[in-house]
């Protein structure tokens, strides 16, 4: 079994509503940091001073597979028009790892289980 580091850099408006996407999919367990971004344009100003907002960085071990539909389910919520985007979703191929919840690598396995099925209808 191979696996992907996915991590979503997303608003903190747009959180629990990316959270959810991901757990629809198949994810379990993540990381959840908080952010500050810097883009190249300001977009608020206080006194002078610039105000991009706060982000979240969502931080997920997934099964290859199964990483991509997680990745997809997030876009659609930080782009849901398919132009503008409100954040920034990617994977990261993993070479080893350890310390993986056993219930977790039973759930990749049972996903992998359903794929190939629904491949071979």
């Amino acid at each position: 079994m191979k696996f992907s580091a996915l991590v979503a850099i997303v608003p903190e408006e747009l959180e629990q509503e990316s959270i959810d996407a991901a757990r629809e999919q198949g994810a379990g367990g993540m990381t959840v940091m908080s952010g500050r971004g810097i883009s190249n344009t300001a977009k608020k100003s206080f006194f002078g001073m610039s105000y991009d907002g706060s982000q979240k960085v969502l931080l997920m071990v997934l099964e290859k597979g199964l990483s991509l539909h997680v990745m997809k389910a997030i876009q659609k919520v930080i782009m849901p028009d398919e132009r503008d985007s409100q954040g920034m979703v990617f994977t990261v191929p993993l070479e080893h790892l350890g310390g993986i919840d056993m219930s977790q690598l039973e759930k990749f396995e049972q996903h992998l289980a359903e794929q190939s099925v629904k491949e071979t209808l």
